[in-house]
């Protein structure tokens, strides 16, 4: 019996900014260790467990495909499918392209729905639920795993355990799925004992999730046939077609299926689980020190309780506070009451309101090659570090708007202005003209750094035409 994982990788995190943005979300951030969540969802399913996982499906956006690729294979960990959403459509959407793939090897095919942005401390207790689900899943019911409460939370959406599914206790039908509740409903959920917390992980049997999609979302459904049927390959990627995928309803898994079929069951597990859905659920995940404070990074805290202090770049300093949250990183500072971290995607939204790059965007930005960071900017002027990867390179590209000037302060650039092509080795620089092509490639076996500096009437992101691209990009 072959389990195959379907990590999720779409969210893009507004509620941990500013360390989580849309173009480098919590999934790709190590938030608890040194491995990023998506690394530790992957490495949760070794091949050689005896549940017999098989190589990992993920579901993600372009914008992600290359570091998430480049993540676990740092990992030595290899993919079923990376399969490329056109549009953000929910969970619904992601899962039902999953299971046509799955389906269309073996409709009886085992697959394990997992978010790639969770925490879970208890890894067998976890394997022991698999196990447990996966009996469940061969029976014909959908499964879902409930978390088993210690606490009251008002984050987290319940299911209420109905009656036992004669599996020796493993899993219960679902009775109801409840919506968020207030602090005296959850107590009372929690006070009954038949409440748990809905994790959005799932198992099924590939087929029997499609005639459910076909019976409770068959437009889901067809959309989803028609933009796998369009489907191209792009390196080690499956590109969904556009039109169509972007046409899909928009739904979760709960709403759209588990909560109209009759085929939900649910098995409880107490695995140390958290979604990481805000600051305070990493200050309760978190190793805390005597005085209740989570400190990650650089910091120094006085007369401070109860408190998360994050620092990337610089000394952070508390003084006679309590139950704050101070994150900071190279381009924003967020202080907030712990109880109000919920909102912190409010200040996401009034960023985008007023056109901030910070609501999105990292100073940092990575690419498949490397990355570059933004030093200083000001008026037809802007300067970057960028670190080329050994053996990668830039596009085949020119700019119309700009001129650029490089100097290499780490390893050797191999460079191409116009016909001409050069290496340059520490300290050399070369102008690039503007509307001269152009290319930066790394030929060596450590890293190349060099400054960047644009200068121009327009130093936008989106002034650049490529020629040529290993990457296949546009």
């Amino acid at each position: 019996m072959t389990i195959t994982p379907v990590i999720l990788s779409g969210g893009s995190g507004t509620r941990l900014w500013p360390v989580s943005r849309a173009l480098y979300p919590k999934q790709l951030l190590p938030l608890l260790g040194p491995r990023s969540m998506i690394q530790e969802t992957a490495l949760r399913f070794p091949a050689a467990s005896p549940l017999a996982f098989a190589a990992p499906m993920v579901i993600s956006n372009e914008e992600h495909r290359f570091t998430i690729a480049q993540q676990l294979m740092e990992l030595g960990i290899g993919l079923k499918a990376h399969v490329l959403e056109p549009a953000a459509r929910n969970t619904a959407p992601a899962v039902a392209v999953a299971a046509l793939l799955l389906a269309a090897e073996d409709p009886r095919a085992l697959a394990l729905v997992v978010p790639a942005d969770h925490h879970i401390a208890d890894l067998p207790r976890f394997h022991e639920a698999i196990a447990k689900g996966a009996r469940a899943a061969r029976d014909g019911n959908l499964v879902t795993f409930g978390i088993v409460p210690d606490r009251p939370e008002t984050g987290y959406g319940y299911i209420k355990r109905g009656a036992d599914l004669g599996l020796e206790g493993e899993a219960s039908k679902v009775e109801a799925f409840v919506e968020k509740p207030d602090a005296k409903t959850a107590a009372s959920y929690v006070a009954s004992g038949d409440y748990a917390w809905n994790s959005g992980i799932f198992m099924f049997e590939a087929g029997v999730l499609l005639a459910e999609l076909k019976t409770h979302a068959p437009k889901i459904l067809a959309a989803c046939e028609k933009a796998l049927a369009g489907a191209k390959r792009d390196l080690d990627f499956l590109r969904l077609e556009t039109a169509s995928f972007s046409a899909c309803p928009s739904d979760s898994l709960d709403y759209a299926v588990m909560e109209r079929t009759t085929r939900a069951a649910v098995v409880p597990v107490d695995m140390g689980w958290s979604d990481i859905g805000s600051w305070a659920a990493l200050w309760e995940t978190g190793a805390r020190d005597v005085d209740g404070n989570l400190r990650i990074g650089d910091t120094v805290a006085v007369d401070t309780s109860g408190s998360l202090v994050r620092s990337e770049s610089r000394l952070v300093a508390t003084l006679g506070v309590e139950n704050l949250v101070v994150v900071e990183t190279a381009d924003a500072v967020l202080v907030a009451a712990k109880d109000r971290v919920q909102d912190v995607k409010r200040i996401v939204e009034a960023l985008k309101a007023e056109g901030r790059t910070e609501a999105e965007a990292h100073r940092r930005i990575y690419r498949p090659w490397g990355f570059f960071e933004g030093i200083d900017a000001g008026e037809r002027y802007q300067v970057k570090q960028l670190y080329v990867s050994p053996g990668a390179k830039l596009s085949l590209q020119m700019h119309h708007h700009r001129a650029e000037h490089w100097v290499v302060v780490q390893g050797t650039a191999k460079v191409r202005v116009g016909e001409e092509e050069k290496l340059l080795a520490e300290n050399e620089s070369v102008y690039i003209p503007l509307g001269t092509v152009h290319r930066l490639e790394n030929p060596g076996k450590v890293p190349l750094r060099l400054i960047e500096v644009q200068s121009g009437v327009y130093l936008g992101e989106d002034d650049i035409v490529r020629f040529e691209d290993v990457y296949k990009r546009g």
